[in-house]
């Protein structure tokens, strides 16, 4: 997981329309880079639609909203129709960019142990600098707490 004062790690991933995107396409922009589990589950529908609503206020602040998770380009194109989410989501199958953020990590569920995302959020400066972290995320708050902090 990289540490907030250093540079985030830049990365190469499809979005929902298949557009490959860097880190560094948006040098100049705040970036809210956010890392979910799943693609139309409650608590992550919750989070995205959060975004989307404060989109317009981001956007007027000079940031960026991006989202990640290992679902497919197919599942984040369906749920950015369903639900009108203006900002990109990308996918990450291999979950190489989840690992280099601190975001794949293992679980345990009713006593099973597995791999798997959670919720977390960094905010990257203009110059690619990560300012803030925020680690298990509370999926309904995040958009907002994020906005302020910008």
């Amino acid at each position: 997981m990289p540490d907030i004062g250093t540079k985030a790690p830049d990365f190469s991933l499809q979005d929902q329309n298949g557009t490959v995107h860097t880190l560094s396409d948006y040098r100049g922009k705040k970036v809210v880079l956010y890392f979910y589990p799943k693609d139309n589950t409650p608590g992550c529908t919750k989070q995205a639609c959060g975004f989307g609503e404060l989109y317009p206020h981001f956007l007027e602040k000079g940031a960026v909203v991006i989202g990640v998770s290992k679902d497919s380009v197919a599942s984040h194109k369906k749920f950015v129709q369903n639900f009108r989410l203006p900002f990109t989501l990308l996918s990450d199958p291999d979950h190489k960019v989840l690992e280099m953020y601190g975001a794949w990590v293992e679980k345990k569920n009713y006593g099973k142990v597995s791999m798997g995302t959670i919720r977390t959020t960094y905010l990257i400066d203009e110059e690619g600098i990560i300012v803030k972290y925020i680690g298990k995320v509370k999926a309904a708050d995040n958009p907002r707490q994020m906005l302020e902090m910008l």
